[in-house]
């Protein structure tokens, strides 16, 4: 276990005191009870005066035991200072764009500074990770909007060439098209307010059976459509927050089993743990991985990116899910279903945005 460093200071503080008190006391010692008679031996009495002699010899032995607390003050130093430049080292290479600095301390560290050390590196590693999703979030979202947008300008070129003709039906894809974007938008003002901290809130007492249950009414058609199997255990579960908000998270997880666990079984409850509200669902569908469980949260992320839009999903719903989870002051998360699919949880104070 590392050594605490206030302990550590005080001790090596007192020990060097100590120490360099004991050397010139036993320097002194020996000079005069044994060297000094060696070095006079004609002086039957002893010490008879102060020499010259004397004076070098006392500040030898007082230099000498400043060395020595010198010596030993500065290891200590050395060990306090070098977890402190490995930390600004990292932090100028990070500043300089290169996230994957890391800091390193010597073997023994304090315990100050390997908490420093570990929490420096914890920072380092979610600015890695941060701007890795930074960049893969441009390029998809790059992705996402040029995909409509080509589709929207070809149809419209179409129709100023007369290529297509302007029925109701034409502009009703064009319609659809434009609202696919304005989705996208939503979505991406959506995670960039939660991410900012700035969701706006409308704070009510709500019954999380009420909301997950008006969810599955507005979606059973569609889920019916895909084959879904709904079973229901809604437990009034009363909370201060966000109506609108929790409904789009809710209506996001369905969505999500519809997209992606057609054909199976899905179970929708809501209950009270302790000092938490939980809405859950589970699927019988294929599931995730481990692995893939950990990214399900990141923006634009499809476990089959073909597959997700193919089936019209925009890889936002459950980042925008732990946005509004977050913004309540809870959490949401991914756990496996046995004995096959997966399960979306929202963990929610029972008393927030009051």
């Amino acid at each position: 276990m590392a050594a605490n460093l206030n302990a550590r200071i005080s001790r090596t503080i007192v020990a060097l005191t100590l120490i360099a008190a004991l050397i010139v006391w036993l320097g002194l010692m020996a000079y005069f009870f044994v060297i000094y008679e060696w070095l006079y031996p004609a002086e039957p009495d002893g010490f008879v005066g102060w020499r010259t002699a004397d004076t070098v010899m006392v500040l030898t032995v007082l230099a000498f035991g400043l060395l020595t607390a010198s010596w030993i003050g500065w290891r200590l130093a050395r060990r306090i200072t070098e977890p402190l430049k490995s930390v600004g080292g990292a932090a100028r290479r990070i500043a300089e764009g290169d996230f994957s600095a890391r800091a390193e301390g010597p073997h023994g560290s304090f315990r100050e500074a390997a908490d420093l050390l570990a929490d420096f590196n914890t920072m380092a590693e979610r600015l890695e990770r941060a701007e890795a999703e930074l960049a893969y979030s441009n390029s998809a979202i790059a992705h996402e909007l040029r995909t409509p947008l080509t589709i929207l300008r070809g149809r419209l070129q179409g129709l100023s060439d007369g290529v297509f003709d302007a029925t109701p039906e034409a502009y009703g894809r064009l319609i659809a098209h434009v609202d696919h974007l304005a989705a996208i938008v939503e979505e991406l003002r959506t995670l960039a307010l939660g991410n900012a901290g700035r969701l706006d809130l409308t704070g009510v007492r709500l019954d999380l059976a009420e909301e997950a249950g008006a969810a599955l009414s507005g979606l059973e058609a569609e889920l019916a459509a895909s084959g879904i199997e709904v079973t229901r255990a809604l437990g009034s579960a009363w909370v201060m927050a966000d109506r609108t908000r929790l409904r789009q998270a809710f209506v996001a997880v369905l969505e999500n089993c519809r997209r992606y666990a057609p054909h199976s079984r899905v179970h929708v409850e809501t209950i009270v743990e302790g000092d938490h509200v939980v809405f859950r669902c589970s699927d019988t569908g294929p599931g995730l991985a481990e692995e893939e469980r950990a990214r399900a949260f990141d923006r634009f992320w499809r476990a089959d990116a073909s597959r997700g839009r193919s089936h019209g999903g925009s890889g936002l719903g459950l980042s925008i899910v732990r946005a509004i989870a977050r913004a309540h002051g809870g959490e949401a998360r991914i756990l496996p279903h046995t004995p096959t699919g997966l399960t979306v949880e929202i963990r929610l104070p029972s008393k927030t945005h009051s």
